[in-house]
C-alpha cells in the first residue's frame, strides 16, 4: 500500500524569502534615493554625504598633490593640457668684453651670485702698458695746447725784438757798404765781384729784417685759431685713448651682471678667453635667475583660441608630480612654427619664495593646465562654494558634480 502524497512545506517558504528580499533591496534603494529631510535646505553646512562627495572628489583629483602656489581657489574648468620646458625669463651668457688668460676664477656651476661679485679676472699687463703710453699722449698733446693757447712768454717777445733790432742795425751797415761799392765800380775802383758780394749782402739782410718783423707780429697777435683748435683735438683724440685704455683695463675683472646661480661653467683657470677668436673659450659661464621661471610651450594652431595672456594655469614638473604650482600666461609669441603647425606660449611661473633652484630647473619638463578664467577672476573668487552648495539635493546633481574644479 503507497503512502498517501504530502504537500511540501519548502516551496511556499522558498518564495517567501525571495519576496521579503526583493522588498528589502527595494526600500534600500528608495532610502538611498530619497533620504530623510529631501528639500530641507541646510542654513550652515552641507549634508554629510555632501561633505563626504566632496571631500572624495577633492582627494581623488589631488591624488595627494602639494599646492605650492597661492591659497586663491582654482578655476571652473580645464580647457587646456599641454606639455612644455621651463626655461629662465632672462638667461645671460657671460663673455669677456677683452681677451686675455685667466688668472683667478672665483665661481663653480651651481654657485648663487650677487650682481657685482667678481667672477674672474684677466691678465692685465698689456692693458696696464697701453694705459700708461695713452697716459702720455695727453701730456704731451696737452702742453702743446697750452702753449698755442696761452701764446708767447712776454721774455720772447723782447728777445724777438731785440733780435729785429740787430737786423736793422745791420742792414744800415750793409746799405752803406753797398752804396760805397757802387760808386767805386762807377770809377772802375771796385771789382765786379766786389759790387755783387755788397749787393747780396746788402738785400739777404733786407730779407732777414722783415722775416724778424713778421715773426714778431705774429708773437704779439698770438698763434693762428686753427692751430688752436688743431691742438685741441690732438688733445681730445689722447684723451679718448685713455678713456679707451681704462675701459680695457676694467674690464679684466669680471663681474656678474646679474643676481642668480651659475648654471654653466664654461672656462677654466688658465683658460685664454676671447670673445671673437675661434680658439680658445668666448664665455666663462651663463647666469640666470632661477626665481623667475617660465614654461615655454607650443600650442596648436586649432587650439590656439583656448589661450589668452593673463590666463590661469597650474603647472607641475614631471619630476615632481605632486608639487603643484600656479602659473599665468605671460604673453602669446608674435610669429607661429611653420613646421609644427603651433605658436609659442610662455607661461610665467609663481615661485614660493625661497625654493629657486630647488625642485624647478631650467630644461625639465612640466605640464600645465590652463583654465578658463583669468589669474584675476580665480583670485576674487570663491568657485568651490559655487560649485558644492550647501543644498544636498543640488549638491549631488550631475551637473554641479562636472563643476567642480578638476585639479593636476
Amino acid at each position: 500500500m503507497r503512502l498517501p502524497a504530502q504537500k511540501s512545506s519548502t516551496g511556499v517558504s522558498g518564495r517567501l524569502g525571495w519576496l521579503l528580499a526583493v522588498l528589502f533591496a527595494s526600500s534600500t534603494v528608495w532610502l538611498f534615493l530619497f533620504p530623510i529631510g529631501q528639500g530641507v535646505k541646510s542654513e550652515t553646512s552641507p549634508s554629510p554625504e555632501a561633505a563626504a562627495l566632496r571631500e572624495k572628489l577633492r582627494s581623488a583629483s589631488d591624488g595627494g598633490a602639494i599646492s605650492v602656489g597661492h591659497d586663491a581657489a582654482a578655476p571652473a574648468t580645464i580647457v587646456l593640457e599641454s606639455k612644455g620646458y621651463i626655461i629662465p625669463e632672462q638667461q645671460i651668457l657671460v663673455s669677456p668684453q677683452v681677451s686675455g688668460r685667466v688668472i683667478e676664477l672665483n665661481f663653480d656651476a651651481g654657485y648663487q651670485v650677487q650682481e657685482g661679485d667678481v667672477l674672474a679676472v684677466l691678465d692685465s699687463t698689456e692693458y696696464r702698458a697701453d694705459l700708461d703710453r695713452a697716459n702720455g699722449m695727453v701730456a704731451a698733446a696737452r702742453a702743446r695746447y697750452n702753449e698755442l693757447h696761452v701764446g708767447s712768454r712776454p721774455d720772447e717777445i723782447v728777445q724777438a725784438r731785440a733780435e729785429l733790432d740787430e737786423a736793422e742795425t745791420t742792414l744800415e751797415q750793409t746799405e752803406r757798404d753797398y752804396l760805397r761799392t757802387k760808386d767805386l765800380r762807377r770809377q772802375n775802383i771796385a771789382t765786379v765781384q766786389e759790387y755783387e758780394q755788397a749787393e747780396s749782402t746788402f738785400r739777404a739782410q733786407a730779407k732777414r729784417v722783415a722775416r724778424l718783423e713778421a715773426a714778431l707780429r705774429l708773437m704779439q697777435e698770438g698763434p693762428r685759431e686753427e692751430k688752436v683748435l688743431a691742438a685741441m683735438a690732438e688733445l681730445q683724440q689722447a684723451e679718448a685713448e685713455v678713456r679707451r685704455s681704462t675701459w680695457r683695463l676694467e674690464n679684466t675683472t669680471i663681474r656678474a651682471p646679474i643676481s642668480g646661480t651659475i648654471l654653466k661653467k664654461n672656462a677654466e683657470l688658465g683658460n685664454l678667453v676671447n670673445p671673437i677668436a675661434f680658439n680658445g673659450s668666448f664665455s666663462l659661464c651663463d647666469i640666470a635667475d632661477l626665481s623667475k621661471l617660465e614654461v615655454e610651450l607650443t600650442i596648436q594652431e586649432r587650439d590656439i583660441s583656448k589661450v589668452f595672456a593673463g590666463q590661469a594655469c597650474k603647472l607641475r614638473a614631471e619630476a615632481f608630480p605632486k608639487r603643484i604650482y600656479e602659473g599665468v600666461v605671460s604673453r602669446l609669441m608674435p610669429i607661429a612654427d611653420r613646421a609644427k603647425g603651433a605658436i609659442p606660449v610662455r607661461v610665467r611661473v609663481e615661485m614660493p619664495p625661497g625654493e629657486e633652484g630647488q625642485y624647478l630647473k631650467p630644461e625639465m619638463g612640466a605640464i600645465v593646465q590652463f583654465f578658463s578664467s583669468s589669474r584675476e577672476t580665480v583670485a576674487n573668487s570663491d568657485l568651490t562654494d559655487q560649485a558644492v552648495s550647501n543644498d544636498p539635493a543640488s549638491a549631488l546633481t550631475p551637473a554641479n558634480v562636472s563643476a567642480v574644479p578638476r585639479r593636476l
